[in-house]
C-alpha cells in the first residue's frame, strides 16, 4: 500500500501518556507518515509528558486560557482542528480517551469524512454526568469513530451493546501500560529532583499517594475527601500523604484550606510523569479519582481505592486490585483503615493481576490500522 498520513490528536497529559507509545509505533512503521496535533487543552502538564517521550507536535493550537468553560474548549478545538484537517487531509486520525479534545476532534473529522480510530474506546459508567463531562465525550466519540480500540473485553461488550458492529471493535489492552513499563525502569533519584518529597518520605513509614480533581466532586464531596485524608494521618502516626494538587482553583483553595497545615500531609504542585510513577512504586496504597491511576498502579502491585461513586473501569474491581469507596469522609476512612490494619486484605489486592494490559497494546493498534488500509 502507499504511505498513509496518520494524524494523532491530543490535548491533555493523560492523552499524551497513552498516545506516546502509539506515536512511537507509528513512526517505526514505514507504511505511515505521522503528524501530531496538540490542542494544548492542558499546557504545563502536557508539555512535561511531550518532552519526556520526545514528541514535538507538528501543530499546537494552544487553546488553554484562564477560566475557560467546557463550551470554550469545545469551540476552540472544533474550529482549530477543522482548519488543520482541511490543510493536511490525513487518511486517518487517532484520538484517545474521553476529553473535550477527543469529542471535538472526532466531530471535526466527521464533518470532513475522515476516518477516526478511538483508543481506549468503550469505557462506561451508564451515568452521563459521572464522570462529567467525560462520560458524554466518550459516548459521542463512539458514535463518530470508524475503528474502536477497546482496552478490555468488558469495554468491547459495552460498544457491542450500543449497536457498534463487531468487526469495527478490537480488544488491544490499554496503551497506558505500554507507557508505564517504558518509564518505570528509568533510574531516578528523588533526593536530586525533589528534595522536599525526599525529606518528607524519611519522616514516615507508609505513604498514601493521592490524586483528586474530578469536576463532579467539586464542593462538598471534595471537602469530604480532604477531611478523610486529615482523619487518616491523625489516626496513624506512621502514615503520611503526598497529594499533587491539580491547578484547578476549585481544588487548590479547598486542599490548602483543609490540609495545608498538617505536617504529615505534603501538598505539592502537579508532578512530572516519571516522578509520579516512582512515587507510585514507593507508595503503600493509592487514593484516587483518576482513571489512569486505576490502570497503572496494579502493574506496580499497589492497591487502589477509588474516591468516586462510579467507575468506568470495572475490570479492576472484578480482579480485586481496585475498590470503589465513594466520596464520603466515613467511607474513605473506613476503606483505608481496612487496608492499613488488615495484612491479609492488603495482600489480596497486591497479588492480583492487572486486567488492563500487557504492554503490547500500541503494536496491536498499529497492526490493526495497517489491516484497515489493506481491506
Amino acid at each position: 500500500m502507499s504511505v498513509k498520513k496518520i494524524m494523532v490528536i491530543l490535548g491533555t497529559r493523560p492523552e499524551a501518556v497513552k498516545l506516546a507509545p502509539v506515536i512511537s509505533a507509528l513512526r517505526n512503521n514505514s507504511d505511515f507518515h505521522t503528524v501530531v496535533l496538540s490542542t494544548a487543552q492542558h499546557r504545563q502538564m502536557l508539555d512535561q509528558v511531550l518532552e519526556l517521550f520526545g514528541i514535538v507536535p507538528d501543530y499546537d493550537l494552544n487553546i488553554m486560557t484562564a477560566n475557560q468553560t467546557i463550551a470554550d474548549v469545545t469551540v476552540s478545538c472544533l474550529q482549530g482542528v477543522g482548519r488543520i484537517l482541511a490543510d493536511e487531509k490525513p487518511d486517518f486520525v487517532i484520538v484517545q480517551g474521553d476529553t473535550t479534545t477527543v469529542f471535538a476532534s472526532a466531530l471535526a473529522c466527521f464533518y470532513q469524512r475522515i476516518p477516526v480510530g478511538h483508543v481506549e474506546a468503550g469505557l462506561r459508567t451508564a451515568d452521563i454526568y459521572s464522570p462529567y463531562p467525560e462520560e458524554a465525550n466518550r459516548r459521542l466519540a463512539s458514535v463518530l469513530a470508524t475503528v474502536h480500540f477497546a482496552p478490555t473485553a468488558w469495554a468491547a461488550d459495552n460498544l457491542k451493546h450500543e449497536g457498534i458492529a463487531t468487526e469495527k471493535i478490537h480488544v488491544t489492552g490499554n496503551t497506558v501500560i505500554d507507557a508505564l513499563l517504558s518509564v518505570a525502569g528509568i533510574p531516578f533519584d528523588l533526593s536530586e529532583k525533589h528534595v522536599n518529597i525526599f525529606t518528607f518520605l524519611k519522616t514516615i513509614n507508609r505513604l498514601l499517594l493521592v490524586t483528586a480533581h474530578r469536576r463532579e466532586s467539586f464542593g462538598d464531596p471534595f471537602r469530604e475527601m480532604c477531611e478523610a485524608m486529615r482523619d487518616i494521618v491523625r489516626t496513624y502516626d506512621d502514615v503520611g500523604i503526598i497529594y499533587p494538587v491539580h491547578p484547578n482553583p476549585n481544588v487548590i483553595a479547598t486542599a490548602h484550606e483543609l490540609l495545608g497545615n498538617d505536617p504529615r500531609i505534603l501538598l505539592v504542585e502537579p508532578l512530572d510523569y516519571v516522578t509520579f510513577i516512582h512515587l507510585m512504586k514507593h507508595a503503600h496504597l493509592l487514593l484516587t479519582d483518576s482513571g489512569g491511576v486505576q490502570e497503572e498502579a496494579p502493574s506496580l502491585g499497589k492497591p487502589v481505592l477509588i474516591m468516586r461513586e462510579k467507575t468506568e473501569r470495572q475490570e479492576g474491581i472484578e480482579a480485586g486490585v481496585t475498590r470503589l469507596v465513594g466520596t464520603s469522609r466515613q467511607g474513605i476512612v473506613s476503606a483505608v483503615k481496612q487496608l492499613l490494619d488488615n495484612v491479609n486484605d492488603y495482600k489480596v489486592m497486591v497479588t492480583g493481576n492487572n486486567p488492563f494490559g500487557d504492554g503490547k497494546a500500541s503494536g496491536r493498534i498499529v497492526s490493526i490500522i495497517s489491516d484497515y488500509f489493506r481491506e
